[in-house]
């Protein structure tokens, strides 16, 4: 991804910011896309991922709807371009103003994840004279096999409707005049690797499917939503997610009756590899125990490591010493706490003040999670095709 044209770019650029390789960005998406036309699979992009303005015209350009989990991100995806026919509405606190929103621009579908939810579409669709298409976000407890913070399938988190509650779903359903349940969605969790935790969703979809059908509601979509994982340790070797599995199993496992349609809520695995965070070292501390980089980027760029330990590739940039031994490095960034580090004995180049650092694979819950605190500065970005 980085050759020396592209390095020698990068020492121009007041750091940190994030990169942008829109090439592999738009490579990327149409795979996905012919992987999921495929089989007919409707996808709906999370916005959540990544909400930066030249990665949602990419996205929408390349025909994907778009799954919301706020207001704001409903409003972007309208602003953006995306069709209201295709933009999907979740979230465990969803508003009433951002409720209101929703209706007034007849979106396709409200993901709905409590029983009293339902009830308050209905009374704000019903003031407003409108009729709210709903899906039921149904807790499947199918383990993702992933990080706890990034589990959200099983019956100890707060989302979705938990199974013993759907008997009261469908009386409220029976009882509401202004709501019309289209179908059931799902999310697991993300970051998944193992693709027979998708086998074990398709298996509960398939007996929910026939619980709602044998009380007389034909559902017509079937939301599996996202979880697909990417390879954080080794970004070039596996640039684009294997697609193709990853919508076969569905194909394959899933028990779709005449006329339903599957949809998809993909994030991470659409923008994640095409997006790094450049950063240059402030200082070198070289210790008895420990040595560490400092860097001009933090936890306020990128919080996924200080948020739950995750992984990410730590590359140095620029020409290497061949006789000099590699060494091992605590990276860590300028902000006031301990929890600031990208990576424990990371083992790198010798590296000096001003050599800059590539912190892989940061495309998704990078940017959208950077955050103002110590005063920092506003991150900033800088696309492929613009140096």
């Amino acid at each position: 991804m980085f050759d020396a044209g592209r390095i020698a770019a990068f020492s121009h650029q007041e750091t940190p910011f994030y990169f942008y390789d829109i090439t592999l960005l738009q490579e990327t998406l149409d795979t996905a896309k012919r992987a999921a036309d495929e089989y007919n699979f409707r996808v709906h992009y999370a916005l959540k991922a990544n909400f930066n303005d030249r990665v949602l015209h990419a996205v929408c350009r390349t025909g994907f709807g778009a799954d919301c989990v706020s207001g704001n991100e409903v409003k972007k995806a309208v602003e953006i371009g995306f069709k209201p026919s295709e933009i999907v509405f979740a979230g465990v606190g969803k508003s009433d103003k951002e409720i209101t929103y929703a209706l007034d621009q007849n979106i396709f579908a409200f993901n709905v994840e409590s029983v009293q939810e339902l009830r308050i579409i209905d009374a704000i669709a019903g003031d407003r004279g409108k009729k709210a298409n709903v899906a039921l976000r149904i807790n499947p407890n199918v383990d993702a096999q992933t990080h706890h913070y990034i589990t959200t399938g099983l019956d100890e988190n707060k989302f979705g409707i938990a199974q013993w509650e759907l008997g009261e779903a469908i009386e409220t359903l029976r009882q509401c005049r202004h709501i019309e349940l289209i179908g059931i969605h799902f999310h697991v969790g993300s970051q998944i690797t193992d693709l027979n935790v998708f086998k074990s969703l398709c298996i509960k979809v398939n007996e929910l499917n026939n619980w709602f059908d044998e009380r007389g509601f034909r559902l017509h979509v079937l939301n599996v939503g996202g979880g697909l994982g990417v390879d954080y340790h080794q970004p070039d070797a596996t640039p684009i997610p294997d697609f193709r599995a990853y919508f076969a199993i569905f194909a394959n496992f899933l028990e779709r009756k005449p006329g339903q349609e599957v949809h998809f809520e993909l994030g991470r695995a659409l923008v994640s590899q095409s997006g790094s965070l450049i950063s240059r070292v402030l200082y070198v501390k070289n210790g008895i125990k420990k040595n560490f980089l400092i860097l001009d980027a933090g936890m306020t760029e990128l919080m996924r490591p200080a948020l739950y330990q995750a992984y990410h590739q730590i590359e140095r940039l620029g020409q290497i010493e061949t006789a000099s031994e590699p060494i091992h490095y605590d990276v860590v960034g300028p902000i006031c706490e301990s929890s600031d580090c990208f990576g424990k004995e990371v083992l790198l180049p010798k590296s000096e003040r001003g050599d800059l650092i590539a912190i892989r694979t940061t495309g998704a819950y990078g940017e959208v999670m950077a955050s103002r605190y110590n005063l920092r500065n506003e991150i900033r970005y800088v696309y492929s095709d613009e140096i």
